[in-house]
């Protein structure tokens, strides 16, 4: 069982959207915190096209062990088609917050 540190990267059309998204994952223990944060400019390919668009951007800390439950819940709750669900992984950091961050998380 992978139990390390990550940081899943989100990004949503709005903020309602992103706080929904960071509030539903917190009552299911699937993350220890959201951070939103925006609105930001983002361009990207979509559709054969450049898009240019205002965004708002989701940082929460998890484990490795809770992706595939996590990513799950964030598929059903987000509005885009192909949502941006990007696992970066924690290699150092306070020990005090990051043993902060497992006992927040769920055991099942």
């Amino acid at each position: 069982m992978d139990e390390s540190i990550i940081m899943v990267i989100v990004t949503t059309s709005s903020k309602q959207e992103a706080q929904n998204i960071v509030s539903e994952l917190l009552k299911k223990r699937l993350v220890a915190c959201g951070n939103i944060i925006g609105p930001i400019s983002s361009s990207f390919w979509w559709k054969e096209t450049i898009e240019n668009t205002e965004e708002f951007l989701i940082l929460m800390k998890s484990q490795m062990v809770l992706f595939k439950k996590l990513e799950h819940e964030i598929l059903e709750l987000h509005s885009y088609e192909i949502p941006e669900i990007v696992v970066l992984p924690i290699i150092e950091g306070s020990k005090a917050y990051l043993n902060w961050v497992t006992k927040s998380l769920s055991r099942t």
